[in-house]
């Protein structure tokens, strides 16, 4: 059910989009709602979560002056920031409680994502795992700066740091990263052919198979949250993950389909039965190997795979 502010943000969108009169305040909001949702998204590893923020983003926005906004874009995006970062504490201590692993909310990308390779790997479930282990401040400040690219007077503003502070924050953030991040870009045929793989292998429980196409330190990951049968803690090996799934995926697409798709603008494979989502699993892969496997089973979290998502910088 949605709320009031939903249905008022929607609105406002909705008269742009059906050529209606609107006022410059909403004009704005709708011009950089893309980019602002990018932000949220990013910050929070959740769409419906970032839903909200742009909800509350806009409540704010309607009661600014514009007369006094130099530059509006970077006025949105400081309240995106500021909301994220209060939801994003909430947040933390919700997952405390979370049944098994919490993996981010996958986002069926638009194509143009996957062609800006800094915002593909910036939204790819690794990267956003990888920013799960900053602090709060720590994540905004990374996600400003390195995906964004503001300045760190005006990311000092939306975090409520003096720019110093910021620089060192930035650095420290950056560091941590560093030490953690997917090796490195991968081109389109390699991953193609590394996916057409796994694949085949998943389909037919061909252990062999699977095997050949998975690092020798493959993680695989799930998240049910409770409601839908997943692994607790993540299974790391080759020959774990492969028995794993011959096991388990075999069988079950005797019943459903597997389908490729790009998720969070990378490879993924998408499990059907009568031709509604029951898991989404997004791969990574590094030279020409899957290196981690993330399946989101969680019916929660899979609403945003009915339809495409455009992600901006």
């Amino acid at each position: 059910m949605k709320s009031e502010h939903s249905e008022r943000a929607e609105d406002a969108a909705g008269q742009l989009a059906g050529g209606g009169r609107t006022d410059p305040a909403t004009e704005t909001f709708v011009a950089h709602r893309n980019l602002l949702f990018t932000v949220a998204y990013e910050m929070l590893g959740s769409a419906a979560d970032a839903e909200d923020v742009l909800q509350e983003t806009w409540l704010r926005w309607t009661g600014v002056d514009l007369g006094t906004v130099r530059d509006q874009r970077a006025y949105l995006v400081r309240i995106t920031t500021r909301q994220a970062l209060t939801r994003l504490r909430t947040l933390g201590r919700r997952k405390e409680s979370y049944v098994g692993t919490w993996l981010p909310e996958p986002l069926l990308t638009t194509p143009d994502v996957a062609e800006d390779v800094e915002l593909a790997d910036s939204v790819s479930m690794a990267m956003l795992l990888v920013l799960e282990t900053l602090t709060p401040t720590e994540r905004a400040v990374f996600v400003l700066r390195e995906v964004f690219d503001l300045g760190y007077d005006e990311i000092a503003e939306a975090v409520g740091k003096n720019p110093a502070a910021v620089r060192q924050i930035a650095h420290r953030a950056r560091a941590h990263v560093a030490a953690r991040r997917p090796r490195g870009i991968v081109s389109p045929t390699e991953t193609r052919d590394a996916l057409d793989a796994f694949q085949r292998a998943a389909e037919t429980g061909d252990l062999q198979g699977l095997l050949d196409i998975l690092a020798p330190d493959v993680v695989f990951m799930g998240d049910g949250g409770g409601i839908k049968q997943a692994v607790l803690r993540p299974v790391v090996g080759a020959d774990k993950v492969a028995r794993l799934l011959a096991a388990g995926l075999g069988r079950i697409t005797a019943t459903g389909s597997l389908r490729p798709a790009q998720v969070n603008a990378c490879p993924a494979l998408i499990l059907r039965f009568d031709d509604a989502i029951d898991t989404v699993v997004a791969v990574r892969i590094d030279d020409g190997l899957i290196t981690g496997l993330y399946a989101v089973r969680n019916p929660e979290k899979l609403s945003h795979m009915q339809r495409e998502t455009t992600l901006r910088r």
